[in-house]
């Protein structure tokens, strides 16, 4: 757990107040000690500070190590494992999961995809998210810095109004999509687990000026066996590994929208 925190009663988790200009840069600036920057405890709003399309070109060798492989950590398998997926839900949550190292991959990915989504833009959802996902001594310490993060303000800035809806003809967009996790550590109450993922956000409609950007981003999640299933004690996220940008062509408005309403989200389970 960390004793890093700015209000109320230690936790266990930090959070970070939304940037003032989620759009200002390709990456979020790094986090300043100050008091003043009003840093509180919980989970970091998603995917503010997207990698901009434009930082393309560059060096574009691909890495390699001289020393060869032999003192490589083993990476975790990816292939499918025959292990059914979490059959039941919560708030619409995949729960459920199997009390090993596996069943902790496939919380953190899940989870990360609900903290991900558009709900939490939305003060009731996120409050249920929030209570899903976290322990309740967890959920407790996060609900009000939570709304006071997604302020009115906040909201503003990201095409939103106070309730976090879109404009009319515009649709919002705010996914993760994991792309692999890995055990740093477990035992069989606690679990850390990474999880890599690609983020999406922005607006999408004709009159958006904040279009739809990708960031990868990497989010590690210190879990605890709590009430028959895995929950989250606290969590922290980190920009990248980010792959060199290809040439794709960017899609237009309607295209982005559309895919958004034709292609759902998955329960990620191993």
């Amino acid at each position: 757990m960390s004793d890093e925190h700015d209000y109320g009663e230690p936790t266990g988790t930090r959070v970070r107040l939304p940037d003032a200009d989620p759009y200002g840069g390709a990456r979020r600036p790094g986090r300043s000690s100050s008091r003043s920057l009003v840093t509180v405890v919980g989970v970091v709003v998603l995917l503010i500070a997207a990698i901009a399309f434009a930082n393309r070109g560059g060096d574009d060798s691909p890495s390699s190590s001289a020393t060869g492989d032999t003192d490589k950590p083993k990476a975790a398998p990816t292939a499918a494992t025959g292990t059914k997926p979490v059959q039941m839900k919560m708030g619409g949550i995949p729960a459920g999961y199997a009390r090993d190292a596996q069943g902790a991959q496939s919380a953190a990915a899940n989870y990360a995809v609900a903290l991900g989504s558009t709900g939490m833009f939305h003060k009731e959802s996120r409050h249920a998210i929030v209570g899903t996902v976290y322990t309740a001594d967890a959920a407790a310490g996060l609900q009000a810095p939570m709304d006071q993060a997604y302020s009115a303000d906040f909201l503003a800035k990201l095409g939103l109004d106070e309730n976090g809806n879109a404009p009319e003809g515009d649709t919002f967009v705010s996914r993760v999509i994991p792309v692999g996790t890995t055990v740093q550590a477990y035992t069989s109450t606690t679990a850390k687990v990474a999880v890599w993922y690609l983020g999406l956000i922005g607006m999408s409609g004709e009159t958006s000026t904040d279009p739809v950007t990708s960031s990868w981003k990497t989010w590690t999640f210190d879990l605890q066996w709590t009430g028959d299933d895995w929950k989250i004690v606290s969590d922290e996220q980190k920009d990248g590994p980010a792959p060199v940008p290809g040439d794709d062509r960017a899609a237009s408005s309607d295209e982005i929208s559309k895919a958004i309403e034709e292609y759902g989200g998955f329960t990620y389970a191993r």
